[in-house]
């Protein structure tokens, strides 16, 4: 038996990545152990909280048709199923975007004093804006240059101050967001301000950074109830100019786990992934990506919720790594 009962997996969001969530929550909640855990579905989204399934230890998965789903009670973080009430005693929280990694919904369980599976409200708010977590790790890990664009300022002005300072090709992101919403690869100058406008369409703020010419790797680490542990790193090798939608979810990539690069390479990748989850606070499992360049290992972002399909990164390091990833999943579980 684990340490909790009841455990309430979280998905779907308020972001264009509320798809992927669902598609991340339901695989999660699937890997989960039903020899030790009860386990319900809860799709929330724009502040509508429904249970849609649930599944008993040992016993069949449950769903419920759109019309007769339960509401989540907000006040206890509680559901009425049929004729009982489940009080969650655990939350894993699968939401990629708004709430989910902004903060909000830890903010939310720490105030009712429920365990969870992600980063903590300050960490995972940090984390989330690409701006302000590369000014916490800058002192840690080599960053690229970059620049910050607020809507409503001179785009002009701001598009002729990056021609000056910073390299071409350029990428620019709404500073909050994921799975390449919102991301474009910049080569001509004159493409910079329509670019801008489209993140714009993800975030009132946008970063622009200079690209970097090197091998794209990501890592994950997790803490174990021991140490932090890194799990195998994988190389990833787009069909496209870069790593963007359609290469993540569409098959336009090569992830090669485990990723071809030397024995001292792999050992720097790893040590600097678990040296910035403890750096930057992190719990449960995060994964961190960089560019390997000539000039050393340049850090891009860090994902607290990161993706968790059957074909996503990290499930792919957990069986790299000799595990299941119901194994895995119980191991988060019980040291969060």
């Amino acid at each position: 038996m684990g340490k909790y009962n009841s455990i309430a997996v979280i998905y779907g969001s308020d972001s264009s990545e509320w798809e992927v969530s669902c598609r991340s929550g339901e695989f999660v909640a699937s890997a989960i152990d039903d020899l030790q855990y009860d386990v319900y579905e809860v799709f929330a989204r724009f502040g509508v909280w429904k249970l849609v399934a649930f599944r008993k230890r040992n016993a069949m998965r449950v769903t419920f048709p759109a019309e007769a789903q339960p509401d989540i009670n907000k006040s206890d973080f509680s559901v009425g199923v049929l004729g009982e009430t489940i009080r969650f005693d655990y939350a894993y929280i699968v939401q990629h975007g708004a709430p989910g990694e902004t903060g909000q919904i830890q903010g939310y369980l720490e105030m009712l004093g429920v365990p969870f599976s992600s980063c903590s409200s300050y960490a995972s708010m940090i984390a989330f804006d690409k701006f302000a977590c590369k000014a916490y790790v800058r002192s840690q890990v080599k960053c690229a240059p970059d620049a910050l664009v607020r809507r409503g300022e001179d785009i002009e002005a701001f598009c002729a101050k990056v021609a000056g300072e910073l390299r071409f090709p350029v990428f620019v992101k709404p500073t909050q967001g994921g799975s390449s919403f919102g991301v474009t690869r910049v080569t001509d100058p004159s493409e910079l301000a329509e670019a801008i406008q489209y993140a714009f369409s993800e975030n009132t703020m946008v970063i622009v950074e200079q690209g970097i010419e090197g091998r794209e790797l990501t890592c994950a680490a997790y803490f174990d109830g021991t140490s932090v542990k890194a799990l195998p790193p994988i190389e990833i090798v787009s069909e496209n100019e870069y790593f963007d939608y359609d290469a993540k979810y569409n098959g336009h990539s090569a992830e090669i786990c485990p990723a071809p690069i030397s024995a001292e390479e792999t050992a720097l990748l790893q040590q600097t992934t678990c040296h910035l989850y403890s750096f930057i606070g992190c719990k449960g499992v995060v994964r961190i990506d960089y560019i390997l360049a000539a000039d050393g290992l340049y850090f891009l972002e860090v994902n607290t919720i990161p993706g968790m399909t059957s074909a996503s990164l990290v499930p792919k390091m957990v069986r790299e790594a000799g595990l299941t990833v119901t194994q895995f999943l119980s191991t988060i579980i019980e040291n969060s």
